[in-house]
């Protein structure tokens, strides 16, 4: 989809489909919905006087001007309550109207910023919600099928009569192009059948966001990983049929004047169990094992795209886990990059063995902060439920305070949950320094604290073992590969880059 910023009145746009909107409970519309309304001799107020349109959230009216205006359509979108409305009700409302402008066909659909009148919302934010929403709500996944071709809206103009703040509804706008970029490159490789998305895939994506956006790229084979000693890693990849990768890519490396923030990526590209094996049933949902890869490589287009000013790397473990005959086993000992000996007691519980070679690599960048992204547990998707929230345990409060503001600007929530020492315990070992898993109960907190073993710097840890993966389609997130963690991450940096 084409974005396109234009200074006007939408009433005179020349565009088959217009979109405005309308807050819930308002009898006589204003501003631009106000000039369609009287353009259209009273049109919208006659849906409302009439029952027809209450403007609640989500809800859209469809009126034909017959030849009163140039657009062949207008469509009206309902905010919901006024005194509940926020950038989240932006971005759902500007979904609805532009699914809505698809299914009726629509080439050029011009739309307002919606809440940045009567709304009261920073015009910069209310115009990257609005984009946001049409560009997410917008995502479709090739799949390898023969299909019927799919119509999209082409172009979506945005209308703004403020001369004024065109720069800033401009910039709010790129900003949503360069984030829906990176969240649809997300979903797209959570989307992939596991055969595509292999390690070596997810390799080329990373090459691929370095070359676009001049970001350094290191892909480490088994023989780098064995050089820097990740007996972890290297522990998991054993009965891996394909190659694992260990990626890297550094946005602005070099630059010791930036804050360095690293994010860890679990790239898990299937997950059998292992020895350990699964179930058969769902098993094929595995192959989002690697969300928190596709996270971060999302993360990191969008960063290369918007250009922010901090040092930001990227490390995605990638690799699968199959119950080969060289496959580690339960009752092994390995050893981390770290030193430290784990015990296996499950080679299911492989996510948090990948992520501790790679949380200790990232000490080497002398990060200002570390944020690791994997679909880690299901206990966390038993404790907070799936597509609600993912779970936050992190070791410095400022840290936790800044990721809970993105969530909330977001709408990518976070649950916090605590590093408490009794979980500690439970893995503990009488053959190694832990154990890589605690059993059944409490596994959400296990797992973390196994991580915190493998850091030395303010860190985060983000269980999204719920998120990933949607079984339905929702208002802006299509069922298969949501990208979630991509607008959370980048919301983060932005912050600390004062943007």
């Amino acid at each position: 989809m084409d974005i396109q910023i234009k200074h006007g009145n939408i009433v005179t746009i020349d565009a088959d489909t217009l979109i405005v909107n309308l807050f819930e409970g308002v009898t006589a519309p204003g501003g631009a919905t106000g000039a369609v309304d009287k353009a259209l001799n009273g049109a919208i107020s006659d849906l409302i006087a009439g029952g027809d349109f209450k403007g609640k959230a989500g809800e859209v009216a469809v009126l034909y001007p017959r030849g009163a205006i140039a657009a062949r359509r207008v469509l009206v979108v309902g905010l919901g309550k006024a005194d509940a409305f926020d950038l989240e009700g932006v971005r759902r409302a500007s979904a609805a109207a532009v699914k809505r402008a698809r299914d009726l066909n629509a080439q050029h659909a011009a739309t307002i910023v919606h809440g940045a009148g009567i709304g009261g919302l920073n015009a910069r934010a209310a115009a990257q919600a609005t984009i946001e929403g049409a560009l997410l709500a917008a995502y479709r996944f090739d799949a390898q099928k023969k299909k019927e071709p799919a119509h999209d809206v082409a172009r979506l103009t945005v209308v703004e009569f403020d001369a004024e703040r065109i720069d800033a509804i401009t910039a709010g706008a790129r900003g949503a192009e360069g984030i829906a970029a990176g969240v649809s490159l997300a979903r797209d490789l959570v989307n992939m059948p596991p055969n595509v998305a292999t390690p070596t895939r997810l390799a080329a994506a990373a090459e691929a966001i370095a070359a676009a956006h001049g970001l350094n790229v290191t892909i480490g084979d088994r023989e780098w990983a064995a050089a820097r000693h990740m007996g972890a890693f290297l522990a998991v990849a054993q009965g891996a049929g394909e190659p694992p990768k260990f990626i890297i890519l550094e946005h602005n490396g070099g630059r010791a004047d930036q804050p360095t923030i690293v994010l860890v990526g679990k790239g898990i590209t299937f997950d059998t169990g292992g020895i350990s094996i699964k179930p058969s049933d769902r098993m094929g949902d595995m192959k989002s094992d690697m969300g928190g890869a596709a996270a971060v490589l999302g993360a990191m287009e969008a960063i290369g795209r918007l250009q922010l000013p901090l040092h930001v790397v990227g490390i995605a473990p990638c690799t699968e886990n199959m119950p080969d005959a060289a496959a580690y086993r339960p009752a092994d000992v390995i050893t981390a990059g770290n030193g430290k000996t784990i015990e296996i007691i499950s080679t299911d519980a492989e996510g948090r063995m990948v992520l501790a070679d790679a949380l200790v690599h990232a000490e080497t960048y002398k990060p200002a902060a570390v944020i690791d992204l994997a679909t880690l547990t299901g206990s966390c998707v038993v404790a907070l439920g799936a597509g609600v929230a993912a779970g936050l345990f992190c070791n410095d409060n400022g840290l936790r305070d800044k990721l809970l503001a993105a969530a909330d600007a977001t709408y990518e929530r976070l649950w916090p949950l605590p590093l408490y020492d009794d979980y500690r315990r439970t893995i503990n070992s009488n053959v190694a320094d832990m154990k890589n898993s605690g059993g059944r109960t409490g596994g959400v907190g296990t797992s973390a604290v196994f991580l915190r073993e493998f850091t030395n710097y303010p860190w985060a840890h983000l269980d999204i073992a719920g998120m990933a993966l949607a079984d339905k389609a929702t208002d802006y997130t299509p069922a298969g590969g949501t990208g979630f963690g991509v607008r959370l991450l980048v919301a983060y940096l932005q912050g600390l880059a004062g943007e």
